[in-house]
């Protein structure tokens, strides 16, 4: 069975004030995502799920099946505020969404197979496709073995502010130990550090890192329902608290529940987190464009 392709785009709007702002950073006004879907395309996965917001389901219905449609299987499904479990009632003031893993949840509807969760704004690359497509294509039947691609610290910063990460620990065969979600990484002085309650603490150069490309087999749903409850009775009236990717995966591991090998890469990741990065994402996918990586059109 070939694997899916999960795409968290619900921010998308918020981020660019609707879909007809979203950057083009391709020469035919491509996105980040499109790239990211011809790459999974072409590493073997069968089907493309998003999670967008109901706000603007129509303009992203149509630019899907003006761009990729045509490609490749695509499901949609949708992330609000109140989705939330039976019996929980949504705090009105709460305006912040419930975060990575609160996402994940809204596919369970729409996913059957081992999947690659990944966020609609960044570039992972060609090579990290092909090799969380192999180890995909190595789960079906599985439970409980999950994987992600391991990023180098120093090949994901922004040179225009600080970035979130789930900083990564692992065990001498590359299985994750440990993940934290730092939400404010940058080079200060020379040395990659983060901040936590106002210390700055270093980070090796190499320090693997993830980008939230993970891959999950359809348990991860189950788990994930009871953890997201268990999170709402401790948080769920606070008005800015997340349910983050990092936070269920890292709960699993150290449980025993689960085991997640840590796919390392040398490649750069690049993305627009501020719109300062735009010139150097386009620049970026121009130099690859020459190198013949990619065609100057993705979709004919």
């Amino acid at each position: 069975m070939k694997p899916t392709l999960f795409i968290l785009a619900a921010g998308l709007g918020s981020r660019y004030g609707g879909l007809k702002q979203m950057d083009g950073i391709g020469p035919n006004g491509e996105t980040i995502m499109e790239y990211s879907v011809y790459d999974a395309i072409r590493s073997g996965f069968g089907k493309v799920v998003f999670v967008i917001r109901h706000s603007f389901e129509k303009e992203f219905r149509e630019f899907v099946d003006k761009r990729f449609g045509k490609a490749i299987p695509v499901e949609i499904v949708f992330q609000e505020l109140d989705s939330l479990p039976e019996g929980y009632q949504l705090n009105k003031e709460r305006e912040k969404p419930w975060g990575t893993n609160h996402a994940v949840l809204m596919g369970k509807s729409a996913i059957r197979e081992p999947f690659c969760v990944i966020n609609a704004d960044d570039f992972y690359g060609k090579e990290s496709f092909e090799a969380i497509s192999a180890f995909l294509q190595s789960l079906d039947g599985k439970k409980g073995l999950y994987g992600m691609v391991g990023y180098r610290v120093c090949n994901t910063l922004s040179e225009s502010g600080s970035v979130a990460r789930g900083v990564c620990e692992t065990d001498a065969v590359c299985c994750l130990t440990t993940v934290v979600e730092r939400t404010q990484i940058e080079r200060v002085d020379g040395k990659i550090q983060y901040k936590d309650n106002e210390t700055w603490y270093e980070l090796a150069e190499n320090t693997p890192v993830s980008m939230n490309m993970w891959a999950f087999t359809p348990d991860y749903f189950d788990y994930s329902e009871e953890a997201f409850k268990l999170f709402l009775d401790e948080r769920g009236n606070e008005l800015k608290s997340e349910f983050f990717i990092p936070l269920v995966v890292n709960n699993m591991v150290k449980s025993g529940a689960a085991t997640v090998k840590v796919l390392d890469t040398t490649s750069q990741w690049f993305g627009v987190t501020y719109q300062q990065d735009k010139p150097s994402v386009i620049e970026n996918i121009n130099r690859l464009i020459e190198q013949k990586l990619y065609p100057p059109v993705l979709w004919k």
